[in-house]
């Protein structure tokens, strides 16, 4: 018939490349998709972490200020989450039993805990709403200097024992400590915030034999550890890159 115009079918090239092209084009989709789902569960976790930081930043100057007010003063330090009670505050030199002066000052210092810490864990003495970032665990930390010890202990034995003694005393103190968990009772981790450790004079704050840098670094430290982010991709997060 005249004026009919057939189209003539498409050459085998021709149908491979549109389906090259097909394929190119549903793989970069794919790939812009998990590249958005990445990013956004990198800025999740990324939030967690500065957000337990600050969480942990704040908890430490409400104790720092709460003690203020008991008429301690302490020192302390954010960014590596340390609260610091002197040495000369606890210990005679070369003692491990806390003098009168170290009594009343962890006595001040547990009842400090005892009114800032509980939302922060899942103990029952929480009033208010409960932080979503919680207290994995609060190390009582002992330090000396570097002077040998004479007789039947030397500067990390010395060091243990201050510690075991702080850490014991907290919680003569104020038993509530004990019901301060990091996770509710019965769960997998479920464990006390309060733990201790000793470190003798590996690691000092001030340089130097100087008395001065020996009194710096004869101390107690208390180092607060907040949760870390959950291993593994939020379901939430995966749901909304579908």
């Amino acid at each position: 018939m005249e004026g009919v115009v057939r189209r003539r079918p498409p050459e085998e090239g021709e149908s491979y490349f549109m389906s090259m092209t097909d394929m190119m084009v549903g793989l970069l989709l794919v790939f812009i998709i998990l590249l958005a789902y990445f990013a956004l569960n990198l800025q999740s976790k990324t939030e967690e972490l500065t957000g337990a930081n600050r969480t942990r930043a704040e908890i430490l100057n409400d104790l720092q200020q709460s003690l203020k007010d008991k008429g301690l003063q302490v020192e302390i330090d954010t960014k590596t989450g340390v609260l610091r009670l002197p040495d000369d505050v606890l210990f005679d030199k070369g003692r491990w039993e806390l003098s009168d002066r170290g009594q009343a000052a962890i006595n001040k210092v547990a009842s400090a805990m005892v009114e800032v810490l509980p939302c922060y864990t899942t103990s029952n003495l929480c009033k208010a709403e409960r932080s979503k970032h919680m207290i994995d665990a609060v190390f009582v930390e002992g330090h000396t200097d570097s002077d040998a010890m004479y007789g039947g202990m030397n500067n990390y034995g010395l060091s243990v024992r201050r510690a075991e003694t702080t850490f014991t005393m907290l919680q003569l103190n104020q038993p509530a400590l004990r019901g301060f968990l990091n996770k509710p009772a019965g769960q997998p981790g479920s464990a006390p915030i309060l733990g201790l450790s000793g470190y003798g004079p590996d690691r000092p704050i001030a340089p130097g034999d100087s008395e001065a840098a020996k009194k710096r670094n004869r101390r107690i430290d208390l180092r607060f550890l907040m949760t870390t982010p959950s291993a593994g991709l939020d379901k939430d997060i995966l749901r909304q890159a579908q």
